[in-house]
């Protein structure tokens, strides 16, 4: 899933963790804001959203995740990020550094985004 495929239910409910998170957690929107956040090892998740362009601008993303091991996820429209992150402009990376009252989502998310792919 980390390629940019996700089942809709899975970006639907990972949007929603972002909701939840923006009004009881911590989210830092943006690729500078969402990078430093990688880099401190705060972020508890990464959320790229895949209709960014230039890809460049997020490929080191899902890099700098892996080497903090921090897990992120692709949702498919940043526009529908930005919402949920409640501002009114897309925005290509939230990193969530407190999930608050989304705790039991945010378990859910990471079981479905950590197994391994069946083919």
């Amino acid at each position: 899933m980390a390629n940019g495929e996700v089942p809709k239910e899975v970006s639907d409910q990972v949007l929603r963790l972002v909701e939840m998170a923006k009004n009881t957690g911590k989210v830092k929107k943006g690729i500078n804001e969402t990078t430093k956040f990688i880099d401190r090892g705060l972020a508890k998740l990464v959320v790229i959203a895949s209709d960014v362009e230039p890809k460049e601008i997020v490929m080191h993303l899902p890099a700098l995740c892996g080497e903090k091991k921090i897990p992120y996820v692709y949702v498919p429209s940043k526009m529908e990020l930005g919402r949920a992150a409640g501002i009114d402009v897309p925005t290509a990376a939230i990193g969530i550094t407190e999930v608050g009252e989304g705790k039991d989502i945010f378990k859910e998310i990471l079981a479905k985004i950590t197994q391994p792919k069946k083919e």
